[in-house]
């Protein structure tokens, strides 16, 4: 079993379970268990698993799982069961790099994005199976209290891509300007949310994000209007497989100027990201002012990246990567 010394969801030090800070955002205030009663891998798991998996997503083969807390423990969600949290391992893929770390490296990612840089994101932690196998649980926050669901759309859905039309790849295909012009049209606060989605965009590209697709950003109905959905699914890619700095085909937009770094480099700089925030309608000064939280690593982030649970080797390549992505967006460019 493994020791906790870090409370598993919001990393505070001390903690051999989940901080009272931390069970008041991801339980409501509840005492759970961070241990689980049971494994995901194995012969004589493997046939629950793929029925758990079947009831949460039909759309292929997803290692996610329908979870709920009872008596203060995480369990898989039952047939009939809303699930209120979602539970995933790491996945069975083996040609993943260093795929047991990939649970610690969403938890993280998730983490600085909200406890740094001030991004709504699902609630989020870790817990672990009893032969010491991270895993990682999300609150949903589509589903309410009473157990009825708000109505959320992803925007290859808003935008209309779909397999049949666009192949196995749909998700991939367009460019975020796509996504900023559909919050302009869908919401009606939309200036509101395209400000936390241009910082989204940029801080996936700094934790270099490369799975951040059409899939990965959603509106979700609150009362009458649409909103920009909180963050998931974050995670420094990079680590795991070899990918492009953004996640879709298109990047930002086709309709802006490349700088000379990006066309000399490949790489975008903070000039393509000032561009990018001009062409979907934000006023310079707000661009700049979440542009410049960009610029350094803040000690902060390097904190929970310390007291997270990837192992020494990880935390290190995670630092690398990140900086790496700094000084490219730090690069001076017309």
């Amino acid at each position: 079993m493994i020791t906790i010394k870090n409370c598993p969801s919001c990393l505070d030090e001390g903690f051999s379970t989940y901080s009272p800070r931390a069970s008041k955002v991801l339980f409501d205030g509840r005492k759970v268990n961070p241990y689980l009663g049971i494994e995901f891998e194995g012969a004589g798991s493997r046939h629950l698993m793929l029925d758990a998996m079947h009831r949460i997503s039909v759309s292929g083969v997803q290692e996610k799982f329908p979870a709920v807390i009872e008596k203060g423990h995480i369990r898989i969600a039952g047939n009939d069961e809303q699930s209120t949290y979602i539970l995933k391992p790491a996945p069975w893929d083996e040609t993943l790099r260093e795929r047991k770390q990939i649970p610690a490296n969403e938890h993280l990612t998730m983490q600085i994005a909200s406890q740094v840089y001030g991004i709504k994101t699902a609630a989020n932690g870790l817990c672990f199976t009893p032969k010491g196998k991270i895993v990682y649980i999300t609150k949903r926050f589509d589903v309410l209290p009473d157990g009825s669901k708000l109505l959320m759309e992803d925007f290859a859905a808003v935008i209309g891509r779909n397999e049949q039309e666009d192949g196995t790849e749909f998700k991939y295909r367009g460019c975020y300007e796509d996504i900023a012009m559909a919050i302009r049209k869908n919401v009606s606060a939309w200036m509101v949310d395209m400000e936390r989605f241009f910082e989204l965009v940029v801080f996936n590209y700094i934790f270099a994000n490369g799975d951040d697709h059409l899939k990965n950003f959603s509106l979700i109905l609150q009362g009458q209007d649409y909103r920009l959905a909180p963050a998931y699914d974050l995670m420094n890619t990079s680590l795991h497989v070899l990918g492009d700095d953004l996640g879709l085909d298109g990047g930002l937009s086709p309709n802006i100027e490349k700088s000379d770094e990006y066309m000399r480099t490949g790489h975008p700089c903070r000039r393509d990201f000032e561009r990018f925030g001009e062409r979907i309608g934000l006023v310079a000064s707000r661009a700049n002012k979440i542009l410049d939280k960009f610029m350094r690593m803040p000690e902060s982030a390097m904190g929970l990246v310390d007291r997270s649970f990837l192992n020494d080797k990880m935390k290190r390549y995670y630092l690398r990567v990140v900086n790496e992505r700094i000084a490219r967006f730090n690069r001076v460019s017309d």
